[in-house]
């Protein structure tokens, strides 16, 4: 879908948001490509995001699910909002097991108060690009200050 951004400067505000995204920076999880109502996030697989048999911990999948998710629906808000997330679904549909994952965020319905975002979550594995868990959820546009 094309979404008309609230906020022309949605790049930029994003961007000037990444700064404060320590657990995201924690995590080694950026941000490659944004768009007006989509964002889409990688992070290469390490030890520390592993749990046993070596899939990647389902929080970790949850929390860029999120991520993307967020940003996504923050692409469309006014200057003066921000979002929070007011409910999250995430549907593990495989392990996830390679060298990185990517995750793609996006607005399915907006609203004035509420954004409707799914999310699909790949895990890749020498260059195969496979399905690993669907992401679902609801952001509310906050008033920021």
């Amino acid at each position: 879908m094309n979404f008309i951004p609230k906020n022309p400067n949605f790049k930029a505000n994003i961007l000037n948001h990444l700064e404060k995204q320590y657990f995201m920076h924690h995590i080694q999880f950026d941000l490659t490509d944004i768009e007006a109502g989509k964002v889409t996030g990688s992070l290469k697989m390490e030890a520390k995001h592993l749990q046993q048999f070596g899939y990647l911990h389902g929080g970790v999948t949850a929390t860029v699910a999120d991520l993307v998710m967020g940003f996504a629906a923050f692409s469309l808000v006014s200057e003066n909002e921000g979002t929070v997330t007011s409910d999250l679904k995430v549907s593990y549909l495989r392990p996830a097991l390679g060298d990185t994952i990517e995750a793609v965020g996006y607005v399915i319905k907006q609203g004035n108060l509420l954004y409707f975002c799914e999310a699909d979550i790949f895990a890749i594995d020498n260059g195969v690009r496979t399905l690993v868990a669907r992401g679902y959820s609801t952001m509310c546009a906050v008033k920021i200050g």
